[in-house]
């Protein structure tokens, strides 16, 4: 069973448009209109057009495009953030808030027209964003679906706590696992394909496929087919086979 993945986006749609562009050219080239096309979340922080991002994503499911899109950490924090600015994620250290420069969520609200520097008062900053931010593009993010399967291959956010069911792992593991996973070199009931960890390009390891290329970093949003257990990177010139390497991380 075909399916294809586009890795963390982090609010660059112009280069997520880009990857959908390489994903349509693949359709066409074999032929397979419905396959699904999976985004595995992180749609927001650090890039210039969140706002963009969610609305492009929002608009192509209502027009019926087989897009998938699941939840990220990122897109997590940031509806804790409308919900209570003072909520703490439990996958983020103490020491970083939504805001921190780190985590990029002052970009986000700047998509909105909300200015958001260190110095401003949170309570400010929170009050402005409930105003900005569109109630459906709350709403959106807070019912992303944290999973999907299709065939061989499960899509995460970030990864699964190897060995235990499926319906057993929390929406937490799901979006901010890392070292546990990351480091298993058996076997899973899937190919895991994930984003989360930035990487120079999408690898293949043979349990799981990364395809977090670093568009938060200035590297970018990376596009793949997947076919049974093979993968390809799509590219302009077409197909770009990822064969499995046994190397962590």
């Amino acid at each position: 069973m075909r399916s294809y993945a586009i890795g963390d986006i982090h609010g660059h749609l112009d280069l997520l448009k880009s990857a959908q562009a390489l994903v349509e050219a693949d359709r066409a080239a074999v032929g397979d209109p419905d396959a699904p096309l999976v985004h595995v979340g992180d749609l927001v922080d650090r890039g210039p057009d969140s706002a963009g991002v969610i609305e492009h994503l929002m608009a192509g499911q209502r027009a019926g495009r087989p897009w998938v899109v699941l939840k990220g950490n990122h897109d997590r924090m940031f509806v804790q953030f409308l919900d209570d600015p003072m909520q703490q994620d439990p996958g983020l250290r103490s020491q970083y808030s939504w805001l921190h420069p780190r985590i990029g969520g002052a970009g986000t609200l700047a998509a909105y027209g909300v200015h958001a520097p260190a110095e401003r008062p949170v309570k400010a900053v929170h009050a402005d964003a409930l105003t900005a931010v569109p109630t459906a593009h709350r709403a959106y993010l807070d019912a992303l679906p944290a999973h999907f399967t299709h065939g061989e291959a499960l899509f995460v956010h970030a990864g699964i706590w190897p060995g235990l069911p499926l319906e057993a792992q929390t929406e937490t593991d799901l979006i901010w696992i890392r070292h546990d996973f990351l480091d298993y070199a058996g076997r899973h009931p899937w190919l895991v394909v994930h984003g989360h960890t930035a990487i120079p390009a999408a690898r293949h390891y043979g349990n799981r496929l990364n395809i977090d290329s670093g568009a938060a970093y200035g590297g970018p949003v990376s596009a793949v087919v997947i076919e049974g257990e093979a993968a390809w990177l799509l590219t302009p010139e077409g197909r770009q086979p990822l064969p499995p390497t046994p190397e962590r991380r």
